[in-house]
């Protein structure tokens, strides 16, 4: 028993079969920030009234460039499928939602590899 009409199926509304996997997605990298920001906060607090040289060379400390990399990525990750339920549901001109979600997919990726760039770049300075 099938419980989209015949209409739906001819024109393919209905389950795409990715909202599941959009769903575990924003849950996970939302854990996942929640121990990368709590680091990142408390190691930020001590570089208050750093110079350059110290935050440097704390980037390039240790494991620090890695768990920054990864903050980066989900945190901006995160961000775009937020912004896209948003969109998905709020914006109802389908022109308009695509146009979005294009810019905000393009958005999050380029300003994740810029930060990553910025992060890569003092840790191997440059």
């Amino acid at each position: 028993m099938q419980l989209r009409s015949h209409l739906g199926r001819v024109r393919g509304l209905g389950s795409s079969n990715d909202g599941v996997h959009h769903w575990w997605m924003q849950r996970l990298t939302g854990i996942t920030l929640v121990p990368l920001c709590l680091w990142f906060v408390f190691s930020v607090v001590g570089l208050v009234d750093a110079d350059l040289l110290t935050v440097t060379d704390w980037v390039g400390r240790h494991y620090n460039p890695v768990l920054l990399i990864l903050f980066v990525v989900c945190m901006f990750y995160h961000g775009q499928l937020g912004l896209q339920v948003v969109i998905e549901d709020y914006i109802h001109s389908e022109s308009t939602k695509v146009t979005l979600l294009v810019l905000v997919k393009l958005g999050a990726l380029l300003l994740g590899a810029c930060s990553t760039f910025a992060v890569i770049r003092l840790t191997f300075g440059g």
